[in-house]
């Protein structure tokens, strides 16, 4: 029981690099969320169990760095996780695609609504977040560093990962603005190392974009070759 307590705190150190003590936690669940977001631009499946176990680790660890929005990212991650999973396994996977899924897109009309409802969500959550330590004292003893900011950075990732599990390309844009903005985040946050996790998600993502696009491309190819059938005629 004590090596595991010990596993789950920041404090217990794995190695240091150029200064940098890097812990336990934080690198058993970057490798996890790191190996979740290459098979998830690959379009492979089994991102979704991979990612339970990154998301679950990442919970605790900012938790305990007082980024409490994030700590309710993670719980979302987790429940959209599974439900992604499903999802994913539901459509069923093409056999000679190396169990990878179809992709599809939003209507402009639909990215728009997407848009406002990421802003109207976000100053929501900033307020709520950065209260906590006012209405429960006892679960956040500490005030939330930068709540807007990372109230921003999180409802832009839960609508990315909702879109993610429908399987559209325009979750890798917002993975993008949300790899970004994490990136100067942890750093100011003293977590260079789930820093430089998120600008290896950037360059991931944007090759996930890459992807995915070229998936949809392909698809809008096949159908505008495709002969249109010929009306069949009723006997008389």
């Amino acid at each position: 029981m004590d090596v595991i307590n010990a596993f789950f705190s920041v404090n217990t150190i794995a190695f240091t690099i150029l200064g940098y003590s890097i812990s336990w936690l934080e690198l058993v669940g970057t490798i996890f969320n790191l190996v979740c977001v290459i098979l998830a631009a690959r379009r492979n499946i089994w991102n979704w169990p991979i990612g339970l176990i990154g998301v679950m680790l990442f919970g605790v660890l900012f938790y305990q760095i007082n980024l409490y929005a994030d700590v309710f990212e993670q719980v979302y991650y987790l429940i959209t996780g599974i439900s992604g999973w499903y999802l994913w396994a539901r459509v069923g996977t093409n056999k000679n695609t190396d169990e990878k899924v179809l992709i599809t897109t939003n209507s402009l009309r639909s990215n728009l609504y997407w848009v406002a409802g990421i802003a109207g969500a976000s100053l929501l959550t900033g307020w709520i977040v950065s209260n906590l330590h006012i209405w429960l004292p006892t679960l956040f003893p500490e005030p939330a560093s930068l709540p807007l900011l990372d109230a921003a950075s999180t409802m832009t990732a839960f609508a990315a990962q909702f879109l993610m599990m429908r399987r559209k390309l325009e979750s890798w844009y917002l993975w993008i603005i949300v790899d970004i903005v994490a990136v100067g985040l942890y750093w100011y946050k003293g977590v260079p190392f789930v820093a430089l996790l998120y600008a290896a998600f950037l360059i991931n993502a944007i090759y996930g974009w890459y992807t995915w696009r070229n998936n949809t491309a392909a698809r809008a190819n096949v159908k505008e070759a495709a002969p249109e059938k010929e009306p069949e005629l009723c006997e008389a």
